[in-house]
């Protein structure tokens, strides 16, 4: 679960709001008075978590308008010291993970806003009022110091998702200072960074929005290749991350669990957002999305965790692997049959995962042909389990 939640959901129009309407600083740092979730649940957010798969839980610590959601020390720019709620929502959310056995992971934006130490400016943020001056490096030693008490005052992370170097990508962020930090403090976290480019070194895995939107093996851009890196692909359950109220463009279930089942095929995980409401809860159209993915999962999960991706794609979907077990996704295709090349060894048998009853398979100068089942009524993915022949 990818969580985009702060004071910008106050307004209603996404997590990019202080950019895109745009709102100076003086008056975005009005914002914090009136943000007060007291409905804010964080039992309920991991239990909704569990209850959809989810095994681990992604929430934004601070996001590009620099206010942290967390106790920060180094500044009263935070959740604690200005709003309301007075309360911490990273250590709310981390105990909760805790209790209930679910890894949390960090996202932080290098990207500032609000610090005027962020200087000279990079391509976002030029219309916020700041003076034009700053402390680069002071900066740096700061965003470092937030990173510090998150890793420390938390318990055990299980990631940090770091989201802004796109904007000065030609400064010196001082990245091998940064990854060092990360890992002395949490050395068994995943660190990756949003950064649009090839992995840096230091970084555990690759993370990108969207980049399996069509094929997560096709680069995203031309400076981006596939990594050898653990691959993470996070999309959206409309076409918002943070809380925009008028967007009604919801994804369908079936469309998710696809999205779900080709990025195991192509050996990603998948981090599903929500945008949760300023009251702290999470829109209704989110949860019933999330339950019925859950549904999916608690049935068809074996082909899901704890698998590589297959020996075989194409447009009717996509194989996952665990040792011997190669599972067919058929998420596209109305034929009888279905031929599948280039599998590393003999079938021994096939199985609908639905309901374990035996699928009908030849082999025709080489490849494995599938008598495909006929699709059931709301059926998004016809999973056949190949037992293959063990290795010799």
């Amino acid at each position: 679960m990818f969580i985009h939640w702060g004071v910008y959901s106050e307004l209603g129009d996404g997590e990019w709001v202080m950019e895109t309407r745009p709102v100076n600083g003086g008056d975005y740092a009005k914002l914090p008075g009136f943000f007060n979730p007291i409905k804010f649940d964080p039992a309920a957010w991991v239990a909704l978590a569990k209850a959809a798969g989810m095994k681990y839980i992604t929430i934004t610590s601070k996001h590009h308008d620099g206010f942290a959601m967390f106790d920060s020390r180094l500044s009263d720019w935070n959740v604690v010291a200005r709003t309301l709620y007075g309360k911490d929502v990273i250590g709310m959310l981390a105990a909760e993970c805790h209790k209930q056995g679910i890894k949390l992971f960090l996202y932080h934006s290098q990207l500032d806003w609000h610090s005027p130490d962020y200087f000279p400016r990079g391509s976002t943020g030029l219309k916020t009022g700041r003076p034009e001056t700053g402390n680069w490096d002071a900066y740096l030693n700061f965003m470092d110091g937030q990173l510090r008490e998150l890793l420390t005052n938390y318990g055990e992370i299980g990631g940090v998702w770091l989201d802004g170097m796109w904007d000065k990508p030609d400064a010196d962020w001082h990245l091998a200072r940064t990854y060092a930090l990360l890992h002395q403090l949490q050395p068994q976290a995943l660190v990756g960074s949003n950064h649009h480019k090839n992995p840096f070194p230091a970084k555990t895995f690759k993370c990108s929005k969207r980049i399996c939107r069509a094929v997560i093996r096709r680069a995203s851009t031309p400076e981006q290749s596939v990594s050898a890196l653990p691959l993470e692909t996070a999309e959206t359950m409309n076409d918002s991350w943070g809380f925009r109220i008028t967007d009604d463009h919801y994804k369908s279930t079936g469309d998710l669990i696809r999205y779900l089942v080709r990025a195991a095929g192509m050996n990603a995980n998948f981090l599903l957002n929500v945008g949760p409401m300023p009251s702290g809860e999470i829109q209704p159209e989110f949860v019933q999305r999330l339950k019925e993915v859950g549904k999916w999962t608690k049935q068809y999960g074996e082909s899901i965790y704890g698998t590589r991706g297959g020996p075989a794609a194409g447009p009717w979907g996509v194989t996952t692997q665990r040792g011997s077990t190669v599972y067919v996704h058929v998420l596209d295709w109305n034929g009888p049959v279905l031929a599948l090349p280039n599998l590393p060894r003999p079938v021994r048998s096939a199985r609908l995962l639905r309901d374990g009853s035996s699928v009908e398979f030849s082999t025709v100068m080489g490849a494995l042909v599938l008598k495909v089942p006929e699709l059931w009524p709301d059926e998004v993915d016809r999973v056949i389990a190949l037992e293959l022949e063990a290795e010799k």
